[in-house]
C-alpha cells in the first residue's frame, strides 16, 4: 500500500518523535482554522498527507461531494464508500478526525440526504470500536479500552490519536451538533446524541442541553439516546462521574419515569457503576421495562448498532452485562 507517512510510530521513539509535528493528527486537527472546514477551501486540508483503509486520504473530497449531492442514490454510495474507507472494520484512521468537520456540517444541512447516518459517521469515528467489547458494561461507552494502550490502525498509525483528533474536532464544533437535538428528524436527534457522548472538552454544557432534551423528549429510542449520551460525557471525567451514578440510579429507581428512560437509566448506571455488583432492584427493573418490541427499538440505538449480531443484538447486549440467559430469563414462556 502506498504510505502517505513514515512507518516508525511503532518503533523506538516514533510516537515521541512525531508527537505535536504535523504529521500528528491531533495537531493538524487543533491549528486548522474555522474558514478551511467550509467547502470553499476544502482544497487546503491535507487529504494526501494521512491514510485510510486502502491508502492517501487525497479521494475523500470527491466523495464528501458526493455526500452532499441532490441524488439520494449518488449520496447513499458516496457515504457508504467513505465509511469503508475511513471505519473500515470498527477502525480509526488519521482521515477519519480530518472528515469530522465536513460531515457535521453536511448533516446539520437539512437537504442532506440519509442525514442521520451521515451524522454518525463522526461520531464511529470518535471510537476504536475494534478494540473495546461493544455490549459490555465496561465497553458500552468506551471509546479506546481502559486503562489505554497504544493502538495501531493497518497503516502503522497510532489509533489513539485519530480518537482524539476526532474527539477534539466535535467538541470544536459542538455549536453544530447542539441544535440537532431539537431537530424535527428523531433519526437525526438520536444521531447527535451519539455525536455529543464522545465530545472532550466543556461536558458540563453538552450535558445540560441533553438533559434539556430529555425533560420534553417523547420517541423512546431517543429518550435512551439521550440518558447514554449524558452517561458517556461523566463517564472519563472524575468530578462528574458520582454524580451520573447517582442520577441514573435515581432514574432507574424511579417508577414515574417512562420505561424507556428507566432501561437506558440501567443500561448506564451499570457501566458508570461497572465495579458494583448489579443489585436485585435493577434486574427487577429489567425484568418490567424490556419487551421483545423495546429489544426491537433497542437494537435501534447507536451503542448498540455496533454489536456484531444479525438478530437480537439487544440480548446479546444485555447477556454480555448481565451474563448468559438474559433472554430466557426475561421471557421464559417464548422460545
Amino acid at each position: 500500500m502506498d504510505q502517505a507517512y513514515d512507518q516508525d510510530f511503532m518503533e523506538g521513539d516514533g510516537l515521541e518523535r512525531h508527537q505535536g509535528t504535523d504529521l500528528d493528527i491531533r495537531t493538524v486537527m487543533a491549528r486548522m482554522p474555522r474558514d478551511v472546514k467550509e467547502w470553499t477551501k476544502l482544497s487546503e486540508v491535507p487529504w494526501a498527507r494521512f491514510l485510510h483503509a486502502y491508502g492517501p486520504a487525497n479521494d475523500i473530497p470527491d466523495l464528501l461531494t458526493g455526500i452532499r449531492s441532490g441524488d439520494a442514490a449518488i449520496a447513499a454510495r458516496a457515504l457508504d464508500e467513505l465509511r469503508g474507507a475511513i471505519c473500515h472494520q470498527g477502525t480509526t484512521y488519521p482521515s477519519s478526525a480530518l472528515v469530522v468537520p465536513f460531515l457535521l456540517r453536511i448533516a446539520a444541512d437539512p437537504t442532506t440526504h440519509h442525514r442521520a447516518d451521515v451524522l454518525k459517521l463522526p461520531a464511529d469515528s470518535a471510537r476504536c470500536i475494534m478494540y473495546v467489547r461493544p455490549g459490555s458494561r465496561e465497553g458500552l461507552l468506551q471509546t479506546i479500552p481502559s486503562p489505554p494502550v497504544v493502538l495501531f490502525d493497518n497503516g502503522g498509525y497510532p489509533a489513539n490519536w485519530s480518537v482524539e483528533a476526532a474527539r477534539d474536532a466535535i467538541a470544536a464544533d459542538a455549536h453544530i451538533v447542539l441544535p440537532l437535538l431539537d431537530d424535527a428528524d428523531a433519526a437525526v436527534r438520536q444521531a447527535a446524541c451519539y455525536v455529543l457522548a464522545v465530545a472532550t472538552g466543556d461536558g458540563r454544557r453538552i450535558s445540560a442541553a441533553l438533559r434539556e432534551r430529555l425533560d420534553v423528549e417523547d420517541v423512546p429510542g431517543v429518550r435512551v439516546s439521550l440518558t447514554l449520551a449524558i452517561a458517556q460525557l461523566a463517564r472519563d471525567r472524575p468530578d462528574e462521574r458520582q454524580s451520573a451514578i447517582d442520577w441514573t440510579r435515581a432514574s432507574w429507581s424511579d417508577p414515574a419515569q417512562p420505561a424507556e428512560v428507566r432501561l437506558g437509566a440501567a443500561l448506564a448506571w451499570s457501566c458508570l457503576a461497572d465495579d458494583d455488583p448489579v443489585p436485585d432492584e435493577l434486574f427487577a427493573v429489567l425484568t418490567e421495562t424490556v419487551s421483545l418490541d423495546r429489544s426491537r427499538m433497542m437494537e435501534q440505538v447507536p451503542w448498540v448498532w455496533d454489536i456484531p449480531y444479525p438478530d437480537r443484538g439487544f440480548y446479546r447486549c444485555l447477556e454480555a452485562m448481565f451474563g448468559p440467559g438474559v433472554y430466557r430469563w426475561l421471557h421464559p414462556n417464548s422460545v
